[in-house]
């Protein structure tokens, strides 16, 4: 595993990564759609607030232990080495934030060391920062964050107001540890949609993967629970989309007349008034799955906009599974991979009421 890559807290999917298979590609994204994941694992939580190791901590005031670094080196190997512990009471130590390099805390079990640096432990943790809300970080390094985003919460916000969103979270995340630190939109996921999704910590890395999309993004994977039975277990939908006056995508009927999408879907389940749908993007337009389902007669359940008839679920029907990429500087294949929300199983259970 490359050493650049540094991820914080509990994989919270199969996330890290691996060399390896490679899905269907996609274009540059062009709005509100989400990329594929990351890495070897998959995470296992599916939502709530994250605990992870990798929040930023202000450090109380307290005797510390300190040591001089004379070689280069991983912070875990260093400590182990100077403390004289076991690996699980050292890893405690990190998470709890009581080591510090040049007064930064640093939690990372893989931060590089150089020589000439000052490593300090301090007897206890560290004030930590507040929780994320509706975000869990599967996976950070020094390029790029990868999140698992809830229905619910903005990727971005519209406009300049106040309003929570991933992107301001993930600022002030990153501003925690140094006020100069910025994070950047590569990609989006609509605000009622959960699953995974991607940022980049600079300008030069966000136009990087924006500017080779095609080639970078490997698989992106999308499961919809959709209204109706839907006949066909397998299938490809292939359109124009354009965007009318008041902000709704359509498919034209006139070939070349708008921007090019083609969704690819396979059946999970169905009956009488639902289907679950894994969803491949072979491209990533604004709105696709929504508009490309209505155009298959089931259109997404919740999704009033585009067709909807039912509440069952109080959201969306759509979740971001998968999204695998190559990393923007180790090229490292990297795939990230979530649960089905189990809200989209309930309408298959045995003693499920009727759609509403």
């Amino acid at each position: 595993m490359n050493k650049r890559k540094r991820s914080t807290g509990r994989p919270a999917a199969k996330g890290k990564g691996q060399a390896g298979a490679s899905g269907a590609r996609s274009q540059k994204p062009e709005s509100d759609f989400s990329t594929k994941s990351a890495g070897a694992a998959k995470p296992k939580h599916s939502g709530g607030a994250p605990k992870r190791a990798g929040n930023a901590h202000y450090r109380k005031q307290e005797p510390l232990r300190q040591y001089k670094v004379t070689e280069p080196d991983e912070l875990l190997n260093f400590l182990l080495e100077h403390l004289k512990s076991g690996r699980n009471a050292v890893k405690s130590i990190l998470g709890r934030g009581q080591v510090s390099v040049d007064q930064k805390v640093v939690t990372k079990f893989n931060h590089a060391l150089t020589p000439g640096q000052i490593v300090s432990i301090s007897k206890e943790g560290a004030v930590a920062a507040p929780t994320l809300t509706g975000i869990t970080i599967l996976h950070e390094d020094d390029d790029i964050i990868v999140i698992r985003k809830e229905a619910g919460l903005l990727s971005v916000a519209a406009d300049r107001s106040d309003e929570l969103t991933a992107y301001r979270q993930l600022t002030e995340h990153v501003r925690r540890t140094d006020s100069r630190n910025r994070i950047f939109v590569v990609h989006r996921l609509d605000r009622d949609t959960s699953g995974v999704m991607m940022f980049a910590k600079s300008e030069e890395v966000k136009h990087h993967l924006q500017d080779n999309w095609k080639d970078k993004v490997q698989e992106r994977v999308y499961v919809a629970l959709v209204e109706g039975q839907v006949a066909k277990p397998v299938g490809t939908i292939s359109s124009w989309l354009k965007e009318s006056k008041t902000m709704k995508m359509y498919s034209s009927p006139r070939p070349n007349d708008g921007q090019h999408a083609i969704t690819h879907y396979k059946r999970l389940q169905s009956n009488r008034e639902f289907s679950l749908l894994e969803v491949r993007l072979e491209t990533g337009r604004k709105n696709q799955i929504r508009v490309h389902m209505e155009d298959l007669g089931h259109p997404i359940a919740g999704d009033k906009k585009y067709g909807s008839r039912t509440k069952t679920l109080g959201r969306l029907g759509l979740h971001a599974r998968v999204l695998s990429f190559i990393h923007p500087t180790t090229d490292e294949l990297m795939k990230f991979e979530t649960d089905i929300p189990i809200q989209f199983l309930y309408p298959f259970r045995s003693d499920a009421q009727p759609a509403k």
